[in-house]
């Protein structure tokens, strides 16, 4: 698959059942992996249905049975040229972060695979996270040059700084989901895909018949002390956008891809 191709393909849908619950997919050919078109319409597609009425609850989820998200796509990345264009990318994950922030519906994430980078501040992002014994999680930004920057914050709101830094240092080990769960970023784990399924539809139903204003009010009240992330993450992006263009980088992009 050539870089353009690449960065050109992959998806973000939605529907919504007559119960209320909206269910966003995305999809990439590369393991699920988020050029900057998909981060853009994910976090538009969060924002819209925020905006629904007929949506009571969210479900995120990717498509397939392997990888839940893969995180930034190197196609992308190896392409950018100045730190507008890489500032502009990395804040496309700033962009859905904020969207499941300012999002005053809950969201419940489906993790049926394993995380990378990007991959982990989504399953942070959302409020509610289950998992199967398969979603491991790393966060593999050190080991190509970079650091999790814009993410970070999400994944330290979810399992504290002690473990967020040890997954930020250690950036070439996974991490198993029981780990991860012990964090507290999965709320639960299950065997199979069929089994988390079962349960994600047994906590959306009842939170689509919950009082919506409450919610609303709830979902403030567990961001407190994130309300300045627009531009927290803003910074955090630039920082990822300058380092990007490093030699060090770059070449530690290259010798990834070539495996």
């Amino acid at each position: 698959m050539s870089t353009t191709d690449a960065i050109n393909q992959g998806n973000v849908s939605y529907e919504i059942n007559e119960a209320g619950i909206a269910r966003i997919t995305f999809g990439h050919p590369l393991s699920n992996s988020l050029p900057s078109k998909l981060l853009k319409k994910l976090a538009d597609t969060i924002t819209e249905l925020g905006e629904n009425d007929k949506a009571k609850v969210i479900i995120l989820q990717s498509e397939g049975e392997r990888a839940f998200c893969a995180g930034a796509s190197f196609d992308e990345l190896i392409s950018i040229k100045d730190l507008d264009t890489g500032k502009k990318f990395f804040s496309g994950f700033a962009s859905v972060i904020n969207a499941c922030r300012k999002c005053p519906k809950f969201i419940i994430g489906r993790v049926q695979g394993k995380a990378v980078g990007g991959g982990v501040g989504l399953a942070s992002a959302v409020d509610y996270c289950y998992a199967t014994r398969y979603a491991d999680v790393k966060l593999s930004e050190l080991a190509v040059g970079i650091g999790p920057f814009v993410v970070g914050p999400a994944v330290e709101r979810k399992i504290g700084r002690s473990a967020m830094s040890q997954l930020t240092i250690n950036a070439t080990e996974w991490r198993g989901a029981k780990w991860v769960r012990e964090k507290g970023l999965y709320a639960d784990i299950f065997e199979t895909i069929e089994d988390m399924d079962a349960d994600i539809e047994v906590i959306a139903n009842k939170l689509a018949k919950s009082n919506p204003e409450a919610m609303k009010l709830l979902k403030q009240t567990f961001w407190e002390g994130a309300e300045h992330w627009d531009e927290l993450l803003a910074e955090r992006a630039a920082m990822s956008g300058e380092l990007v263009l490093s030699d060090f980088t770059i070449n530690a992009i290259n010798a990834f891809k070539a495996k």
